[in-house]
């Protein structure tokens, strides 16, 4: 039996970030990374197709801390990163409105306008009421019905293919765009600053987000991650860690597996109702030239249209230059849907020249990808039995990290902070 000191399950952003944080605390530590796909990244995987680079889905990297993108960048010698201002808007039939909406509502036509914001100063002016009790109700109480109604709604639940009134109150965290009456009036002022959320500037490599895992895995002996070998199943009392190839005697367990597979792995009790998701489905798109002039410089398309079956669209060209259109197209779902990919192309294709982002430029190359899952469903009961099951795992020595780890909303820099933070605390 082979025994290691930390087995890491996945070799995506969160597994390698631990890995090399790992190390750098002990260097002589053993360290073995297993992934069950046959490459490493996880959903930052790349795609090179027909002169076209396409990830798994859109994975754009919006970095607060300089030392995070300097250490990454120091491991990409001669990749060509692009610093891009985001560019994103909400396409309603014949007026595109920018990101974030319920700050922009001033450039919907007139008498929409006028409802949006007489609709939030009577949610401003309301006397403090229940705190609410889901998603879906903060944003009728914030923002009143003309926002939540034209966009907030219908786009989320086209996200989330779920109700809303099922997602907890700060299901999306920092990464929901609020606003007050007052912003929304300082939005008239002239010669405003547009406000474009959290993530106004991004960076994206040339060769495609693959290139951040690739500086992830620089630093680690090839002899540290095992590709193609999936986790079976864990023995807490013993430490011994099963896969489809030999057993593993650990110290610790340090996994990035969506945590309703690490606790079936693990046999440790838990309410498997408590946990929810959607399934995405990414068509990634090429096409013989541009799009039509509507979409230049655009970077996403949000499109909360019920009669449309995607809710976003990305666009590739617009950050990496060239002379063809290139998209990301995603599509959500329920858990178990299954998805007609043949079908359901004919009806993007069908929808992207009804929306008007495609004329009659010719599509030239496709690829697809289904994430399974995809955004986890936030609530009351996964919040209190996420936290509950990844306490008892850890008094196992097993961490549950990540986006999926976790069963939270995060960002990719987010995975890194919290690998390298757990490093550190079990180095001490």
């Amino acid at each position: 039996m082979e025994e290691v000191d930390t087995l890491v399950i996945g070799a995506g952003v969160s597994g390698l970030a631990y890995a090399n944080a790992a190390r750098a605390q002990a260097p002589s530590a053993a360290v073995l990374v297993v992934e069950a796909e046959a490459e490493p990244g996880g959903y930052c995987r790349t795609v090179h197709q027909d002169g076209f680079v396409w990830d798994y889905s859109g994975h754009f990297f919006h970095f607060k801390h300089p030392e995070i993108e300097a250490w990454l960048r120091a491991r990409m010698p001669g990749q060509d990163v692009r610093t891009v201002h985001k560019r994103s808007a909400i396409w309603l039939d014949d007026v595109t409105v920018d990101f974030p909406f319920q700050r922009n509502i001033h450039q919907l036509p007139q008498a929409d306008f006028i409802e949006c914001l007489h609709d939030v100063y009577v949610a401003s002016k309301a006397p403090p009421g229940p705190a609410p009790s889901s998603f879906l109700a903060m944003l009728y109480q914030r923002l009143g019905r003309g926002i939540v109604e034209r966009f907030l709604r219908p786009y989320n639940e086209k996200l989330y293919a779920c109700d809303l009134d099922e997602l907890d109150v700060d299901a999306m965290g920092r990464f929901f765009p609020q606003v007050s009456l007052d912003d929304i009036l300082a939005s008239l002022a002239p010669g405003r600053t547009r406000d474009e959320g959290y993530n106004a500037t991004f960076t994206y490599p040339a060769g495609g987000a693959i290139e951040y895992v690739r500086a992830l895995l620089h630093d680690l002996p090839a002899a540290a991650i095992a590709l193609g070998e999936r986790v079976e199943a864990i023995d807490l009392a013993s430490r011994v860690a099963r896969t489809d190839r030999r057993e593993l005697r650990y110290r610790r367990v340090v996994s990035s597996a969506p945590l309703p597979a690490l606790l079936a792995l693990t046999g440790a009790a838990h309410d498997a109702a408590a946990f929810a998701w959607n399934r995405v489905l990414v068509f990634n798109l090429g096409f013989d030239r541009k799009g039509p002039p509507r979409t230049t410089g655009m970077h996403w398309l949000y499109f909360p249209a019920r009669d449309l079956p995607f809710y976003r669209v990305g666009f590739y060209d617009n950050i990496l230059g060239g002379d063809r259109m290139s998209l990301y197209v995603e599509i959500g779902a329920p858990r178990g849907r299954a998805f007609d990919v043949e079908v359901l192309r004919g009806e993007v294709m069908a929808g992207l020249a009804r929306a008007g982002v495609v004329t009659d430029q010719q599509l030239v190359s496709w690829h697809h990808v289904v994430l399974d899952p995809a955004y986890v469903h936030i609530t009351r009961g996964s919040l209190a039995e996420a936290a509950r099951a990844r306490e008892a795992l850890a008094a196992h020595d097993v961490y549950s990290i990540g986006r999926y780890g976790g069963w939270t909303y995060c960002s990719i820099e987010d995975n890194i902070v919290e690998a390298r933070a757990l490093a550190a605390r079990l180095a001490a």
